[in-house]
């Protein structure tokens, strides 16, 4: 064979490993999940969109779940077994380094997605001005039984302003580049909050954020989740990053919303939305009340419309403010 024609063999081997290769790769970890893990991998093999490869890592479950796991022998999925119980954030970078997509799926082993989950990210990450995308889900109430929908937002500007208060994005809803998740490893000191600790860290590199505008997965809440049981760790964690996120945006940790008394709070209130939409462009009104609201702390009840009204009053006020690019 001359050079020529194995340079041509060559090529043609390549081109064929790159069409074998799944476009989508779904992160999948997994531990004592015996009651959800088949519903959610059918959720996955049920997707209109089929070029995927679902990794499912077995943390040391001493339950069912590996035997149901057993059970699905589809070609797409590669299951890993572990007889110690590592975590939850060495087996997710576990499984971004085994992954071989251009882009990383998560979904949580107790949720379950909708089957145009996959296509419809696929589509929206391939056709916007976007890294990582989320979606707007249902919540479901294991004990109640109680569905909700969710509120979100789906602008970058609008997800990277709220990241300053909370975690704009639902976790097992996102969808983005393999190569962050590479380069942004969930980080054992983030343990309990290390999902709002990692957008934050993707945020301030500069990547851009989404949700669509579509309800794509259910997310269910239940008393033996992570975020339940380590509620007090989460939150020393999240006041850690958010104070990071705040710092690293260029803004004091004396403007972090708290409870305060009224004038307080106005003073406060207007000088952080100013500075928020002096740093991040395009926030919209909506967003804007989203964060004021932190400072009010308030449920609905007699005083609710006056809540309200304050928020939509110091929401412009402070936008405006901030656009105009005054001082604050």
């Amino acid at each position: 064979m001359n050079d020529l024609s194995k340079t041509s063999h060559l090529e043609q081997s390549e081109n064929q490993e790159m069409k074998d290769m799944p476009l989508v790769s779904v992160s999948m970890p997994v531990f004592n999940s015996e009651r959800y893990i088949a519903e959610a991998i059918e959720s996955i093999l049920a997707q209109t969109y089929t070029n995927f490869e679902l990794i499912i890592v077995d943390d040391g479950s001493s339950d069912r779940t590996r035997k149901i796991i057993d059970q699905f022998t589809d070609q797409r999925i590669i299951k890993v077994y572990s007889d110690q119980n590592r975590g939850l954030i060495t087996t997710r970078n576990l499984i971004a380094g085994m992954a071989k997509g251009k882009y990383l799926a998560l979904l949580d082993a107790d949720d379950r997605a909708f089957p145009e989950r996959l296509a419809l990210q696929v589509e929206f990450l391939e056709n916007h001005q976007a890294d990582l995308c989320g979606a707007d889900h249902f919540t479901l109430n294991q004990v109640t039984g109680e569905r909700k929908s969710s509120k979100q937002r789906h602008s970058n500007s609008d997800i990277q302003a709220l990241l300053s208060v909370c975690s704009p994005v639902c976790n097992p809803a996102m969808m983005g580049k393999l190569e962050i998740f590479k380069q942004f490893p969930y980080k054992a000191s983030y343990m309990h909050a290390e999902d709002y600790c990692l957008w934050t860290e993707i945020a301030l590199a500069g990547y851009r954020f989404a949700n669509i505008k579509q309800k794509l997965i259910t997310y269910r809440l239940h008393s033996t989740q992570t975020s339940v049981n380590h509620l007090q760790a989460a939150r020393n964690v999240f006041s850690n990053a958010q104070a990071n996120y705040l710092k690293k945006l260029g803004i004091s940790e004396s403007c972090l919303p708290r409870p305060l008394p009224f004038y307080e709070r106005l003073k406060y209130g207007i000088t952080f939305i100013q500075l928020m939409n002096q740093r991040i462009s395009h926030i919209s009104i909506g967003a804007n009340m989203e964060l004021y609201a932190r400072f009010q702390f308030r449920g609905n009840g007699l005083w609710t419309p006056f809540t309200r009204l304050e928020r939509v009053c110091i929401a412009f006020y402070g936008s405006i403010l901030g656009r105009m690019g005054k001082p604050a």
